[in-house]
């Protein structure tokens, strides 16, 4: 039997570029169900934070801690934004088999994003409930299929007891037979057209508004 021809330093190079990338956007799917569960923590920490301001006698001891909570907790929300886009591009959800619904996750994320940003979401009761709303939709579009799908898809034989051995390969872009999830793409091409959509609406809205006043611009806002 010949051996085999030894790898060429461009085919090694090539090799270990696209095995990196595949693991690190794995790796990041496993790690964003944490900053999902930090994030929403620190959303609706916000009525225990209020009581805790409540009680202190220092005004600037209180207005150290409440821009510290509304800092950690909108890099959070923007952190996990920023790298739930890669859920958007198709040679790395398609191609890496992830989570099926993430795409729309990434977007009902955006829309909680864009209430908070035209709307006072810590002063308005009704704007903070409908940011919570998004966010538990877009935590559940996401958290449910990474377990479930991707991160179950090595549990096949043992859920297959249980009659579930269908659930990882329904949940996941790349079905367990390692052909492309009948939903994959229609979800995929809807959630880049909403997203295209909601950044475009958002554009034209802040170009309409540039030249008004603060107050003619809070008034646009309600």
């Amino acid at each position: 039997m010949p051996s085999p021809s030894p790898l060429s330093a461009d085919d090694l190079a090539t090799a270990l570029t696209s095995g990196g990338a595949g693991w690190l956007v794995l790796s990041l799917a496993a790690v964003l169900p944490i900053l999902w569960a930090f994030a929403m923590i620190m959303h609706f920490a916000r009525p225990y934070i209020l009581r805790f301001l409540g009680g202190l006698t220092l005004r600037f001891g209180g207005d150290v801690w409440w821009l510290s909570y509304v800092l950690m907790r909108d890099a959070l929300l923007t952190i996990t934004l920023a790298l739930s886009v890669i859920f958007l591009m198709p040679n790395l959800y398609i191609g890496l088999g992830l989570p099926l619904t993430a795409p729309l996750a990434t977007v009902v994320l955006l829309w909680a994003m864009v209430v908070k940003l035209i709307r006072d979401a810590d002063d308005d009761r009704r704007t903070f409930q409908i940011v919570s709303v998004l966010l538990v939709i877009a935590s559940v579009l996401y958290i449910v299929p990474q377990i479930y799908g991707l991160e179950s898809a090595d549990q096949v034989d043992a859920l297959k007891g249980i009659g579930l051995d269908w659930v990882p390969g329904a949940l996941s872009a790349i079905g367990s037979d390692g052909t492309v999830n009948a939903l994959a793409w229609p979800i995929l091409g809807t959630s880049l057209v909403l997203f295209g959509l909601t950044g475009a609406a958002l554009f034209v809205r802040f170009v309409i508004n540039l030249g008004g006043t603060p107050q003619t611009r809070r008034g646009a806002s309600r």
